[in-house]
């Protein structure tokens, strides 16, 4: 999971004496509009995105992992919500050629490692604010959760490449260190992410929607280990697969969204509440 951050990779360069060379963007951009919508942070990848009662109107919300919080990881079992934030995206345009403006955070409104790897930022700017400037328009979060076959991309903001694959499989509970994330989406084996994927939108290629955000892969086959997730099933039996890739479900954060972009825990939302 921390391994697909950039900072994760560039370090993981350094130790083994490799120039930054080798990790580099695509040569060619992939065809439009793969890339409408993403953002590039400093240390992962995101997505510009919105909820199904959003109005043009509204704050524009930003989505990325937990694990790629300016701060840090947060534990098990841990929520952060409604803190200020100047974090800054780079808007890419829909070939991820260029980025077409630097927007900037106002709040962190939601972020945990419990359940699910999301992180959530609003902006000072509005969905039509955007779309009218930039020409950009924001990926609606899907509500229903997708299925094994679907055929997904996914975009990283921060290499400027993309991922086309199908999903192999719901995974009940993926576990990862300290870490338990439920109804985790597994890839097919052309969706290879790497450092630096994290909090890419997963998108499914029939409706546009994003269905999941990029969050892991096991590295080197070690059993529930940081940077090894293992597959645990509803009997408890554990599966490791190397080399393979993972996601979390957004259909949940979906659901919790409120209409001016907050995120309600209770009442037909099931992501953890922060603590009071």
């Amino acid at each position: 999971m921390p391994r697909r951050t950039a900072a994760a990779a560039l370090a993981a360069l350094a130790a083994a004496g490799a120039g930054f060379a080798l990790v580099t963007a695509p040569s060619q951009a992939a065809p439009p509009p793969v890339f409408a919508g993403t953002v590039a942070l400093d240390n992962c990848s995101g997505a510009l995105v919105r909820g199904p009662h959003a109005a043009d109107g509204d704050a524009a919300l930003v989505l990325t992992n937990g694990h790629c919080l300016e701060g840090g990881m947060p534990p098990a079992g841990a929520v952060v919500a409604d803190r200020p934030s100047a974090r800054a995206f780079r808007l890419l345009d829909a070939a991820g050629t260029r980025t077409v403006a630097t927007l900037r955070a106002t709040r962190l409104v939601y972020a945990t490692m419990t359940g699910t790897d999301v992180a959530l930022y609003r902006l000072g700017v509005s969905y039509g604010a955007v779309r009218h400037r930039y020409g950009i328009a924001a990926l609606p979060l899907a509500v229903r959760p997708p299925s094994a076959g679907t055929a997904i991309r996914i975009a990283s903001g921060y290499w400027r490449k993309a991922y086309r694959c199908r999903i192999d499989g719901i995974v009940h509970r993926l576990r990862e260190g300290e870490w338990t994330w439920s109804n985790a989406i597994r890839y097919g084996p052309a969706c290879a992410t790497v450092h630096g994927t994290s909090g890419a939108p997963i998108v499914d290629e029939a409706t546009g929607e994003v269905v999941g955000v990029n969050n892991t892969g096991n590295d080197d086959g070690e059993r529930c280990t940081l940077n090894n997730p293992c597959e645990v099933d509803e009997r408890g039996a554990v599966t490791v697969r190397r080399g393979v890739n993972y996601g979390e479900q957004t259909a949940p954060l979906a659901r919790c969204l409120g209409g001016d972009g907050a995120v309600v825990p209770g009442r037909g939302c099931a992501l953890p509440a922060p603590a009071r």
